[in-house]
């Protein structure tokens, strides 16, 4: 079971930003560690491609511009502002990519491992 969160408030303009260079462009992670819950402000730069297929769970808000979610095997799907993806751990192998660049708020952690009791 994931541990308490107390209230709290997140002033992201002191949160640093961290740099990921991708298969092709940039993403910028500002990031907030509660135990095992993190919560990320990320920006893809325009042209950016992920360097990777991931299989981790996430909560993915599109908080402005649009992405691309490959899905390997499966359609590719377009998130745009106001949009959201909810994926559990290894339930897809997905990766994204941003033709004009985006702003993401993204929540992963222990709860979606399929482990935590209901």
């Amino acid at each position: 079971m994931m541990n308490p969160v107390n209230f709290q408030t997140v002033d992201w303009q002191i949160i640093p930003t961290e740099e990921h260079i991708g298969e092709t462009g940039t993403s910028f992670w500002q990031t907030l560690q509660l135990g095992g819950l993190r919560i990320r402000l990320v920006e893809y730069s325009p042209g950016y491609m992920a360097d990777h297929w991931c299989q981790k769970g996430h909560i993915v808000h599109c908080l402005e511009g649009e992405f691309i979610s490959e899905l390997e095997g499966k359609n590719d799907v377009l998130l745009t502002k106001g949009m959201t993806f909810v994926v559990s751990d290894n339930m897809s192998s997905h990766r994204s990519t941003s033709k004009n660049g985006v702003k993401l708020l993204i929540v992963d952690g222990d709860f979606l491992n399929g482990n935590e009791s209901q």
